[in-house]
């Protein structure tokens, strides 16, 4: 279980750190430059979110995830939506002093002025369709299996993603990943997902979309080839597009978890957001010792990460009484 835990946090990292040079830029961009981005590269100088970043380097869908873990373990499995909000404000004035571009997603930044304006807490996310809960949600799927998991997305969602579409992708990416952390076979986890999907669409504030549940059971049947899952699917910052296309991407190479994210950073859009949930997923189905042991090493090392502490303090609210 450890390991398949370590593989969640560390294929998110990895699926990250791959996408960051390739993420805004469009699919017939990144071939032109890059090809199939097979290896971890440096963010270029026109690089529009992560201009010069060093191979290797993490984003906000690494960062935020290590940032509700903290907030979990912190709180015992709980976390308080204020203090949640007051560390994502303090995350991106952060990296405002670092002078870094990758600050908070369009859904988040609104959810968090409407909060620090007086808005309950239960309406500040009301609109919030983005995937900027799923992207960070893996710490709750290692801390947390059912009947509890549910409930524990929603509370990581609700301050800015507090719909029926943010919802129910956090939940499936919680879901895949709380039933690989188990030891679940990789078709049981998806099923899991699909379930978790619905289940989590009746939990938000409804807004128009294709659902995540329909979308998600969609590309399994299908298995869209990499140009519809680019073309069709999309792979913007919308809940129900990048979420829906790392699911498409694990559906067809969820044996070769290097082939899936080099995939994912190479499909344009949100590529790092894509891949990080694709990587969270293959993770704790493969285990850290199954993720490809080059890339692990140079994400490690060039971020200076010890995941081991981080994992352990998640396991501990999992396996309480």
């Amino acid at each position: 279980m450890r390991d398949r835990a370590l593989g969640a946090l560390w294929g998110l990292a990895i699926g990250d750190a791959l996408g960051m040079p390739t993420q805004s830029l469009s699919r017939s961009e990144i071939t032109a430059r890059y090809g199939v981005v097979d290896r971890l590269l440096d963010g270029a100088p026109d690089q529009p979110i992560a201009p010069n970043m060093p191979a290797g380097s993490i984003t906000d869908d690494t960062e935020q995830a290590l940032l509700l873990a903290r907030l979990l373990i912190e709180g015992e499995g709980t976390v308080e939506p204020h203090a949640f909000a007051a560390a994502l404000e303090e995350w991106e004035a952060d990296m405002i002093r670092r002078g870094s571009l990758d600050l908070l997603g369009p859904s988040t930044r609104r959810a968090l002025t409407r909060l620090r304006e007086g808005e309950a807490v239960e309406k500040t996310g009301r609109d919030g369709t983005t995937n900027g809960a799923a992207m960070r949600v893996a710490p709750v799927g290692i801390a947390f299996a059912e009947p509890h998991l549910l409930d524990a997305v929603v509370s990581s969602s609700v301050v800015t993603h507090h719909t029926t579409l943010g919802i129910a992708a956090a939940a499936a990416v919680a879901a895949a990943v709380s039933a690989g952390v188990s030891g679940a076979g990789l078709p049981d986890a998806l099923d899991a997902a699909e379930r978790a999907a619905a289940a989590g669409a009746a939990r938000g504030h409804w807004v128009a979309g294709g659902t995540i549940a329909a979308r998600l059971r969609w590309v399994r049947a299908t298995r869209p080839p990499v140009d519809d899952i680019a073309g069709v699917v999309g792979t913007s910052v919308a809940a129900n597009e990048s979420v829906i296309a790392a699911f498409a991407l694990i559906e067809a190479y969820g044996d070769d978890p290097r082939t899936a994210l080099t995939t994912a950073a190479s499909l344009g859009g949100d590529t790092d957001t894509v891949a990080a949930i694709c990587g969270a997923i293959l993770g704790a189905h493969h285990g850290a010792s199954g993720l490809p042991a080059d890339l692990l090493a140079q994400v490690r090392d060039a971020n200076d990460l010890d995941l081991e502490p981080v994992v352990d303090g998640l396991l501990a609210l999992r396996t309480r009484p």
